[in-house]
């Protein structure tokens, strides 16, 4: 039985020496090729800039092929032995031995119908292992919505009701929200960390089963030498054609990739933020994030916590392990293309600052290249521009320079070179090999498997493949041009607020939205190709790849960000993954609960924007849930008066005449929010604002239907 105490460094060492010689080796190659074409002919002026590029795209590229491969060696053998899940191998997981651990969901303005369903199927997951006992739920809001905030509240109250969960589910509103994400479970650790001798780290979207929470608490308590459990969600529930075909590829893709990760990182592993077991008190003696210099978006406080904290977690002594065998864990994805950009704007930055973080002292070398290939994530899209553009530059100025004594026709482009063609597409070969390789071994290992069942069978799945492989060479160059601007954006100062990922699996991209962001590549497109075409119709055709996703990009948006395109691809059988044909428990009682879910009701328009302060001052019940979670405070005479004064202006007024700061200020305030509930009631209609005689006439309507229904 394999144990953290039972690993053996040499062997750890043999394997990351194997890894990075092939990354040499491969690199060294391909660079060498690249000089001799470079150099054969014409050499200009940028041909020491266009090589040096290269071998870090192209080392870039290696890494990710090596990885692959090396999980494709370990798959196709059965297995990793050095896995940290071989540590409950062959025993009962419904009896191992397990801890105090607090499940822990931090949300901020999310859809409290997804969160308190997704936390319910959790729940009665695990009561379903008979190990309950070991585990608490909190729910950690900073939502600044009212109406998400008191939907929140009663959400709350209605599921401890319905799984007599109070004393197990908890739920907390932070006054102020400092530091984010990861500032709200720093305030959880403070209040409620030394109860618990782990935490599982949720998103919003997040499932994991409750055998899987079991499991991987018992391996914590088999390995006391892990600080960190990671585990690989798998993407579900998408319903545009874009969130389908992303599912898809993490679905089929990604065990190559994952196995081949622990295969080199073994007890140095990283850290995702959510679907992982931690454990708290290492966690809180040595992962506290260190503020940087300077001010954002470099400076100040960190993004992308994550990987830092994982860092950290290793240069105390304790272990990061990747279970990336694990079943039983799922995330939503971006539901379209412009919403994935949104969400790489706030990852870029994070990851950016790490440069900070490099070279800090006692960082273990592993670490380092995790925050380095954090980087170049989003730094190599630059440079891939940066070496596209000289690329042409370097073909006019040989064109300008004559340098072709015979008809150019003959000649085509690879690289940004003009060679024979032979030679350009070996070169061009080999890297596309690189690139795709593991993804044809993918699917060869599913159609060797279980000939491809589990993906609709063995001719959807290569179809879906091709038509992957297909979008995602039409979607490379629009992610380069994404990515390359975030970074200058950053380089140039500007931050980057973070804001509320929508989720919503139907949420389709609009004609508008499409050509605001996605004009700019659209004209560059037009522009270079028509400029290469004049020049040389043959370097042409070798950027057409690049062109044609660029002059593409609005329609390819619009297409992929479509529901019903999605649906469309799904009854033909297109982009199945395991998790809609083999669908586990747990997510159809997801879907089935969604469907029969509370529906909020459905205000007049002109009541939409404040809902939550109408419902918690209108409603008994609402308002005494809201009183509930407040704590009263004792303000000074004139603090006394200000409030006065609000409540007095909500009700004469209309809210609409108050700011949002004072809206919330009211919200915050429990004596305000009793006085309120009872003068709304007992002030004549003629003295209320229209906003509140309209509310009261549609509350009265809908007497028949208690607002408690509303949310079971």
């Amino acid at each position: 039985m394999f144990t953290v105490e039972r690993l053996d460094r040499r062997r750890v060492t043999r394997r990351r020496i194997t890894f990075f010689t092939l990354v040499f080796l491969l690199t060294s190659v391909a660079t060498w090729f690249m000089a001799d074409l470079l150099w054969r002919d014409y050499h200009g002026s940028l041909t020491g800039v266009i090589l040096v590029l290269f071998a870090i795209l192209f080392a870039n590229i290696a890494v990710g092929f090596c990885t692959a491969m090396l999980g494709f060696y370990v798959v196709n053998r059965g297995g990793d032995s050095c896995s940290i899940t071989r540590s409950n191998e062959g025993e009962d997981w419904s009896c191992l031995p397990l801890a105090s651990t607090a499940i822990v969901m931090p949300v901020c303005n999310e859809d409290a119908s997804r969160v308190f369903e997704g936390l319910r199927v959790i729940y009665r997951s695990l009561q379903e292992t008979k190990r309950l006992e070991y585990f608490d739920f909190f729910i950690l809001s900073d939502s600044n919505d009212p109406n998400r905030w008191i939907q929140e509240e009663v959400a709350w109250v209605e599921l401890c009701k319905q799984l007599d969960g109070f004393g197990r589910i908890f739920y907390r509103k932070r006054r102020i929200s400092i530091n984010k994400k990861s500032g709200n479970v720093a305030d959880f650790l403070r209040r409620w960390g030394r109860k618990y001798r782990y935490m599982a780290v949720l998103d919003a979207d997040s499932i994991m089963t409750g055998p899987t929470l079991v499991k991987m608490v018992a391996m914590m308590e088999r390995n006391p030498g892990v600080g960190i459990l990671q585990t690989a969600p798998r993407i579900v529930n998408g319903a545009t054609l874009y969130a389908r075909i992303q599912q898809f590829a993490n679905r089929l893709y990604s065990p190559l990739f994952l196995a081949g990760l622990n295969y080199w990182h073994q007890g140095e592993g990283n850290f995702w933020g959510h679907n992982a077991v931690i454990r708290v008190a290492p966690f809180m003696d040595y992962c506290c994030l260190p503020e940087l210099p300077g001010r954002e978006p470099f400076g100040g406080r960190i993004l992308s916590h994550d990987f830092v904290e994982a860092a950290l977690m290793r240069k105390a002594g304790r272990s990061v392990w990747l279970a990336y065998d694990l079943e039983g864990t799922y995330e939503e994805g971006p539901p379209t293309l412009i919403d994935s950009a949104k969400r790489d704007r706030r990852w870029c930055q994070g990851n950016l600052q790490h440069s900070w973080l490099l070279f800090t002292h006692g960082f273990h070398p592993v670490n380092r290249i995790h925050l380095l290939m954090g980087i170049m994530a989003y730094v190599a899209s630059p440079l891939w521009l940066l070496f596209l553009v000289l690329s042409s530059v370097q073909v006019f100025q040989a064109i300008q320079a004559g340098a072709f004594t015979i008809y150019p026709e003959n000649y085509l482009s690879a690289f940004g070179y003009l060679v024979r063609v032979p030679q350009a597409l070996a070169l061009f070969s080999f890297t596309m090999l690189l690139l795709f390789l593991p993804k044809i071994l993918s699917v060869i290992l599913q159609l060797k498997e279980s000939g491809g069942d589990a993906y609709g069978g063995p001719v959807r799945l290569v179809v879906s493949a091709v038509l992957e492989m297909s979008i995602s060479v039409l979607l490379a160059p629009i992610h380069m041009i994404f990515n390359s601007k975030f970074v200058i954006y950053t380089l140039l100062g500007q931050g980057v607020g973070w804001v509320t990922q929508r989720r919503e699996a139907d949420a389709d991209t609009a004609w508008r939205e499409a050509i605001i962001t996605h004009g700019v590549q659209t004209a560059l497109g037009v522009v270079w190709g028509g400029v290469a075409f004049i020049l040389l119709p043959g370097f042409f055709l070798w950027l057409s790849p690049v062109l044609a996703g660029l002059v593409l990009s609005i329609p390819l948006s619009i297409f992929l960000g479509k529901a019903v395109f999605g649906q469309a691809a799904l009854q033909a059988g297109l982009f199945l993954t395991p998790e809609e044909t083999q669908t586990p428990y747990e997510l159809k009682r997801l879907q089935q609960n969604l469907e029969r879910c509370y529906r909020h009701m459905q205000p007049i328009e002109k009541l939409r924007d404040d809902y939550g302060l109408l419902q918690a001052v209108l409603d008994p019940y609402v308002n005494a849930v809201h009183i509930s979670f407040l704590r009263q405070r004792l303000g000074s005479f004139a603090v006394r008066r200000y409030f006065l004064d609000l409540r007095r202006r909500l009700l004469v007024e209309g809210p609409e005449k108050l700011t949002a700061r004072e809206k919330k200020a009211l919200l915050m305030d429990a004596e305000s929010m009793i006085w309120l509930h009872e003068q709304l009631w007992k002030m004549p209609p003629a003295e209320l604002a229209e906003w509140w005689r309209l509310a009261v006439r549609q509350y009265n309507v809908l007497t028949a239907t208690p607002v408690t229904a509303l949310y079971r």
